[in-house]
């Protein structure tokens, strides 16, 4: 499969969960305050690895886990204390829910938000966000989506495809 090259969206595969992982740190490596990435994908798709990949590159002290049953981690940059919100919601099943949890108040703050299942959240997500889908070919290989909304997003992209394959705008 050839990689789709447009403004908006970038599409790969992954032949393992390292090459998942590191194309998350070239990511992490990238965001800025105010960014919001979303992984979408079923379960064992690669969302948490794509996330660990890209605290990592992002810089979070301590490890990154799945937050499914605390739903929202908040990590700090040790170089800066620099916030980044790891949102899994797996358990949310209305965007009712996810307005209860308070959800676009972290799209309101000077961090960086980095949401699983991002559809479980409706109407509650900001309109400009860099979307991941992990979809899963076979036992390690995975197919990556990147796209983006909006002009800071549409930024990130090309900046990640430049960091990670050396192609761009």
């Amino acid at each position: 499969m050839s990689p789709i090259l447009a403004p908006d969206v970038f599409e790969f595969v992954s032949g393992s969960p390292a090459q998942t992982m590191r194309i998350g740190e070239r990511l992490g490596s990238l965001l800025q305050p105010g960014d919001v990435v979303c992984l979408a994908g079923a379960l064992g798709a690669g969302k948490t690895c794509m996330a660990q990949g890209i605290g990592a590159g992002w810089g979070a002290a301590g490890e990154m886990t799945s937050p499914t049953f605390t739903l929202v981690h908040e990590l700090r940059r040790a170089s800066d204390g620099a916030t980044l919100y790891h949102v899994d919601l797996y358990r949310i099943e209305s965007e009712d829910e996810a307005r209860l949890l308070g959800l676009s108040d972290l799209f309101e703050r000077d961090a960086v938000c980095l949401v699983e299942w991002p559809e479980r959240a409706g109407g509650v997500l900001p309109d400009t966000c860099l979307r991941v889908g992990l979809t899963t070919l076979d036992e390690t290989r995975r197919r990556l989506t990147f796209s983006a909304e909006g002009e800071r997003h549409l930024h990130l992209l090309s900046e990640l495809k430049r960091a990670a394959f050396g192609v761009g705008e």
